[in-house]
């Protein structure tokens, strides 16, 4: 009998849960929250299978996701992380800078990251991401640990909801409100 063995998520199929969860809030009045492609230019085509095989990237892109959320503008970046150490080299200085210059304008910027050797997902504000950056360019770690992170923002296995994020966001508002964000 053949087995299947699971290699975590992968790539387009994060994207795939993502896009769910989107479409779930979407049908329930909550959010909109559009995919935003990546600008690519094509190089080489396969004109048998019309399929590109070659390309590359005309710009930096700034996030995965952009939309509103009962009124508040939102986005965030989506990362998959297979260790308990998690490198910031996956984050580039533009999107941190985007991210910023997003909340200073009223906005919600987040990460979700997907821990695929424990199977969860983490929502990662942008203070937080803030506090890691800032350290690593202050001369420290250039990643963090999984046991630095808040556990109040893991997200819950929920029913219909593959991925989960209004929640921990909704406690991310509260704690800027908190701090006079």
């Amino acid at each position: 009998m053949a087995t299947w063995n699971s290699r975590g998520l992968r790539g387009s199929t994060l994207e795939d849960m993502i896009n769910r969860t989107n479409e779930k809030y979407l049908e329930s009045g909550l959010a909109l929250i559009q995919k935003i492609p990546t600008p690519i230019t094509p190089i080489k085509i396969d004109k048998e299978n019309h399929h590109i095989t070659l390309a590359y990237f005309e710009q930096k892109s700034t996030v995965d996701y952009i939309g509103a959320v009962q009124g508040i503008p939102v986005c965030f970046d989506a990362k998959e992380c297979a260790a308990d150490t998690f490198a910031l080299q996956n984050i580039h200085e533009h999107q941190v800078e985007f991210m910023r210059q997003f909340e200073q304008q009223g906005g919600v910027a987040f990460f979700l990251i997907y821990y695929s050797a424990k199977d969860l997902f983490y929502y990662l504000s942008f203070d937080e991401l803030e506090v890691f950056w800032q350290r690593a360019k202050n001369g420290g770690r250039k990643s963090f640990r999984f046991e630095e992170l808040s556990l109040d923002y893991i997200l819950p296995k929920k029913h219909g909801l593959l991925v989960p994020y209004l929640d921990a966001m909704q406690k991310d508002l509260a704690q800027k409100d908190a701090k006079g964000h």
